[in-house]
């Protein structure tokens, strides 16, 4: 007779995947440093990599958000503009 008991394999450990945050900015913004403050923040909790990219210094950037600033980008896929919800943006990075 064949076993009929439920085989059991060891589960794998889940690797979190390298995730980036991206402030498109430009100086002199005050939305901008408002926006940078709560990306410090929830990257610093949570162990995520963020970077700043000045709208000013590259015209591709410039054309394409301009209007928006200040532009987050969560793995290279924009999230939100203006203004950056601290709950959202956890959500965001570990959902």
């Amino acid at each position: 007779m064949a076993d009929m008991s439920p085989i059991f394999r060891r589960k794998q450990p889940v690797v979190p995947r390298e995730r980036l945050v991206t402030l498109i900015r430009k100086p002199g913004c005050h939305l901008c440093d408002d926006a940078q403050l709560v990306i410090e923040k929830v990257c610093a909790d949570l162990g995520v990599s963020w970077e700043q990219k000045d709208i000013t210094q590259d015209k591709e950037l410039h054309d394409t958000y301009w209007e928006q600033i200040p532009v987050v980008l969560v793995d290279g896929e924009q999230h939100t503009f203006w203004r950056v919800d601290e709950g959202r943006l956890r959500k965001a990075l570990t959902g």
